[in-house]
């Protein structure tokens, strides 16, 4: 597992670092001693608020521009010893409205990462981020990296296109790359305004506000939920451990829960809101994967990593960082 002389003194750049998952990734890694760069252009439909950083905004890098602009994009990537992809328009019903701004800054600005990369004269490790709907409808549970891949919605196309060019790149040009698909990841620094943006945190932030959490249906599909803490250091792990390169690999906690589960269990924990069924949308219907259970058992043989924060503790350390920064976080964008 991770220690601090893994990334002590390393050059790691952040796409999409000021967004919920990379925000995290970049206090993670200021923790362990790299030298960090966050790349991020605030765009308000992927969730970046430049508070994600307090703390270690003194020791991290800020570049406020475009993934989609491979100038930039070069110049960020030059220097660099690991490049963490976090950056991506995350929305699955937006990514129907709007295919094309999806293959853009999903498929073709990591095309340009990947350029960036090979012009460079050492190498660089890259680690891309994916999802668990890139699989589609699950058949095979708890579904593992060799499940076939059916995605439904055009974000989860969009994340299985950009993964295969990544190990692509990995094969025909020698470049150290990782793919890594996340489930329901929830926790601190998310946006928390929109369920586009994450249903379990937009949960969260119905219930500090004491308003009503909305389960479509009865609510029985079951989902693989993880932390994030446990998920950065997941990424962290991947992406230095040579076993781990060209493979695609799952990072998700080991139990389950199905949506009004989670839903009761938030209204528990915080002691506001209220579950309440609501039909499903037909726009959601369509693009619905079901039930879902993964298995992370193949990064655990390779490098150790595990998730091991329950549920209730996840909840607990959630809600206790919004209560005081519910304002900035419903504010944003």
């Amino acid at each position: 597992m991770i220690t601090t002389a893994d990334l002590i003194g390393m050059r790691v750049l952040i796409t999409g670092g000021l967004g919920f998952i990379g925000s995290n990734l970049a206090h993670r890694c200021v923790e362990l001693g790299a030298d960090v760069t966050v790349y991020d252009d605030l765009d308000p439909a992927c969730g970046g608020n430049v508070a994600n950083l307090a703390g270690v905004e003194r020791h991290v890098r800020l570049i406020r521009a475009d993934i989609r602009t491979r100038e930039d994009v070069g110049a960020a990537v030059h220097g660099s010893d690991i490049v963490f992809n976090c950056a991506a328009y995350t929305s699955h019903a937006g990514s129907m409205k709007d295919p094309r701004k999806t293959d853009a800054v999903n498929v073709v600005a990591v095309l340009g990462l990947l350029d960036a990369i090979r012009a460079e004269d050492r190498p660089i490790r890259f680690v891309q981020l994916g999802t668990t709907t890139q699989l589609g409808s699950v058949h095979d549970s708890p579904a593992t990296e060799d499940h076939p891949e059916f995605p439904l919605d055009v974000y989860s196309a969009s994340k299985t296109a950009a993964e295969k060019y990544v190990l692509v790149h990995g094969t025909a040009f020698g470049i150290p790359v990782t793919a890594i698909r996340l489930s329901n990841v929830y926790g601190p620094r998310a946006s928390i305004r929109t369920a586009d943006l994450g249903f379990v945190n937009y949960f969260i932030g119905l219930a500090l506000m004491g308003r009503d959490l909305t389960v479509y249906g009865d609510g029985s599909q079951v989902r693989t939920l993880t932390y994030v803490a446990d998920v950065v250091d997941a990424i962290i792990t991947a992406g230095l451990t040579p076993a781990c390169e060209g493979q695609a690999l799952f990072a998700t906690a080991t139990t389950t829960q199905t949506v009004r589960e989670l839903a009761h269990a938030i209204v528990r924990q915080i002691g506001r809101g209220r579950v309440r069924s609501v039909p499903w949308p037909p726009e959601r219907v369509a693009i619905e994967v079901g039930s879902a259970a993964i298995s992370s058992d193949r990064i655990e043989q390779l490098t150790g990593w595990r998730a091991t924060t329950t549920l209730h503790e996840g909840l607990a350390r959630t809600s206790d960082y919004y209560r005081t920064r519910l304002d900035q976080y419903l504010s944003q964008g």
